[in-house]
């Protein structure tokens, strides 16, 4: 009988591991863990299974992804100057139109 399962009946003080005394049936015990402390079942804590290698190509099968790609971090910093050109450039040539647009209407008042 483990500690952790034993139990006291308070009625005839038999030690028991069922949910009724089998000695006088009576229902009213108390664990034995109450007053006998029990150590911790381990000592220390299981280390952590490691998945073989062969479990990633696994999931990658049964998923239908392909595997990673290592110059991800090449594309995105490509992609995001490009963006950042883009918009220099765009601003650039609303600046430079509204100076055109400006110019042209001053020079077309001072003719009048």
């Amino acid at each position: 009988m483990q500690l952790r399962t034993a139990r006291l009946c308070l009625d005839c003080e038999e030690v028991h591991d069922e949910y009724r005394c089998p000695v006088c049936a009576s229902d009213q015990f108390t664990y034995m863990s109450r007053w006998v402390p029990t150590p911790e079942r381990l000592s220390r804590p299981r280390p952590a299974p490691t998945p073989p290698p062969e479990a990633e190509a696994y999931r990658q099968i049964v998923r239908g992804t392909p595997p990673p790609r290592k110059s991800r971090g090449f594309t995105k910093a490509l992609v995001g100057l490009s963006a950042a050109g883009l918009g220099a450039a765009g601003l650039a040539g609303l600046f430079l139109g509204a100076r055109r647009a400006r110019g042209g209407d001053a020079g077309k008042k001072d003719e009048d």
